[in-house]
């Protein structure tokens, strides 16, 4: 017998911010500074440039200039240079400094062979140097998951929050959890009590890594009935990784390994199973204004006779902005 649900995916795509530093133009240099005189000095010295001696703010900077000097002509008496220090060093650090991460916000169709049609959402929004928000929420269409087959009332409705952390340089660590509405964790299509407000909850986490070359996923949810626990209850476990190598900016591909299993089953004569497990490739691509789309498919390797059978497959296309 074929078991009907779905489990939380991650919003997909998680967006690492980042800044390569930037550097100060002379214009705008020299534009935030006072005029301080600068006096050619009277030498004939060889020099393999332009030396400028130390001096403080209130101090005239002398250029020693000789004949191989290539910035300053030797029959000049005087010149004036607008020269601060302070302000030198402020333009310095402003031009140098990270810049900071925006908000973002994901949407991202998702289809594949067991849950059907499920679009998701996600938006981070920074509230410290290391940490976003992080909004979700996963919109299940499957009337299957619902009480009212084939029309598709009481839908299964996901929402939840948690916190992006940046770790490390190209790592991003997500614990969110998800509060479940509708009748699959409790039950409701079954005993006729219809979809349920708190149906259950999902603590989460997510893991991605990327840089230039490689990128890298996991995930891992646990999906808990809170109606119904005791009587018709049932909890899943879900968790995905995968990993693969960027060709090029816009092309990558790589593996996929993902597991779904019934871990609890409190209706009558119930048992834990599994429901599918899937190995295959991916193929992404990806534009630089934040549209992506991904392609996995495969072997289905351990569904057994009451879950899933077949091959697999998914697509997932989405835009950040």
């Amino acid at each position: 017998m074929k078991i009907h649900f779905a489990s939380a995916v991650s919003a997909a795509a998680l967006a690492m911010a980042g800044a390569a530093p930037a550097f100060a133009s002379e214009q705008a240099v020299l534009a935030a500074a006072t005029a301080l005189p600068v006096t050619a000095a009277d030498t004939t010295s060889e020099t393999t440039g332009v030396v400028i001696a130390a001096a403080t703010e209130a101090t005239p900077i002398t250029l020693a200039a000789g004949t191989n000097s290539t910035l300053i002509n030797a029959a000049a008496t005087s010149a004036t240079l607008p020269f601060d220090s302070a302000a030198v060093a402020a333009a310095v650090q402003a031009a140098t400094a990270p810049a900071e991460r925006s908000e973002k916000f994901t949407v991202v169709l998702n289809q594949d062979s067991f849950f059907g049609f499920y679009p998701t959402f996600n938006a981070l929004i920074p509230v410290g140097e290391k940490v976003d928000l992080s909004v979700y929420g996963i919109l299940w269409t499957t009337p299957d998951f619902g009480t009212g087959a084939p029309s598709g009332s009481d839908l299964w409705t996901e929402f939840g929050i948690g916190a992006a952390i940046y770790a490390a340089d190209n790592l991003v660590i997500k614990p969110q959890i998800g509060i479940l509405n509708g009748a699959l964790l409790s039950g409701g299509a079954a005993g006729g009590t219809g979809g349920n407000v708190f149906d259950g909850v999902v603590p989460n986490v997510t893991i991605n890594y990327a840089d230039d070359s490689f990128e890298a996923e996991y995930y891992g949810g646990y999906y808990a009935a809170v109606r119904n626990r005791n009587d018709s209850g049932l909890d899943f476990l879900h968790t995905w990784i995968n990993a693969g190598y960027k060709f090029t900016s816009n092309f990558s591909a790589g593996g996929h390994f993902e597991i779904l299993s019934l871990t609890r089953n409190s209706n009558p004569g119930g048992s834990a199973s599994n429901v599918y497990q899937w190995v295959g490739p991916y193929a992404q691509f990806a534009l630089s204004n934040g549209f992506f789309t991904r392609f996995t498919a495969g072997w289905e390797m351990g569904g057994g006779a009451a879950g899933n059978n077949g091959d697999f497959y998914k697509v997932a296309v989405g835009f950040t902005f």
